[in-house]
């Protein structure tokens, strides 16, 4: 397993890596007082109860290191990629959802960069050889199924071809494009209706996924931490129901990507 190493990034990663540690208090930003407090008292109740279960995801940008088409303002160049799946219909636990690749630690991995890199292997297919984990965010609870989890953030120049490799685990491996979601043409906020307090959270409406939840707050956390962000109408708010329901069936994020 390759160690962290942050100075292994390209130019164009320099700006969020210098300011990572900002990335929770971006997530938690859009999350209300009230939410925030619950989320709290239910990693403590997990902790307490022993239910606390651990878990990492990778959150892979692929893209040249040295990039001739370099945007003064900072931002990604145009080729530059974050690596997302969407989890089979079938799942007990976030069936459905687009998701960085990763899941539940398993006692063999020696950590969460373990778990990340194992569970990216075995979602996606990818050889980890072409692929340098960087660092990894703070630990975050995720409430519906009780994992604390850490993001790894990682690098590659050309992660070669990914794809579904269980359908009963994974509908679709796609590499997005980074500026996809920075584009303000594709952001909105989502709410569930079953919740008894609506909260409405970041979202990336794109051809083949609705990004939302966690995957999407952490996202939205990135993009403004690396100064990415551009201006965008968070006064947009949809039902979830009603937000994927315009999700299309274009090709421009098709798995297996060369």
């Amino acid at each position: 397993m390759a160690p962290l190493d942050a100075a292994a990034a390209p130019s164009w990663l320099k700006p969020l890596l210098e300011n990572v540690g900002d990335v929770p208090r971006a997530y938690r930003e859009r999350v209300p007082a009230s939410m925030l407090a619950a989320i709290s008292a239910a990693s403590s109740s997990a902790a307490r109860t022993g239910a606390k279960r651990d878990a990492a995801v990778l959150v892979l940008f692929s893209g040249p290191f040295d990039s001739s088409s370099e945007d003064p303002s900072g931002a990604p160049p145009p080729e530059a990629d974050l690596l997302v799946t969407v989890r089979a219909s079938t799942l007990r636990q976030h069936a459905g959802q687009a998701a960085f690749p990763g899941g539940a630690a398993d006692p063999g991995d020696g950590g969460p960069v373990g778990t990340a890199l194992r569970e990216a292997r075995e979602e996606t297919g990818i050889d980890l050889t072409r692929l340098q984990p960087l660092i990894t965010l703070e630990r975050m609870f995720i409430p519906p199924s009780g994992f604390h989890v850490v993001p790894v953030l990682a690098y590659s120049p050309d992660p070669g071809p990914v794809g579904v490799v269980d359908e009963s685990e994974t509908a679709l491996v796609a590499r997005v494009p980074v500026r996809a979601f920075i584009n303000p043409e594709n952001r909105l906020m989502v709410y569930r209706k079953e919740n008894t307090s609506r909260f409405a959270g970041p979202a990336f409406l794109l051809n083949q996924m609705l990004v939302w939840g966690f995957t999407g707050q952490v996202i939205s956390a990135i993009l403004d931490v690396a100064g990415w962000a551009e201006p965008w109408d968070s006064d947009d708010v949809r039902e979830l129901d009603a937000a994927m329901a315009l999700v299309g069936g274009a090709s421009d994020y098709r798995e297996s990507q060369q």
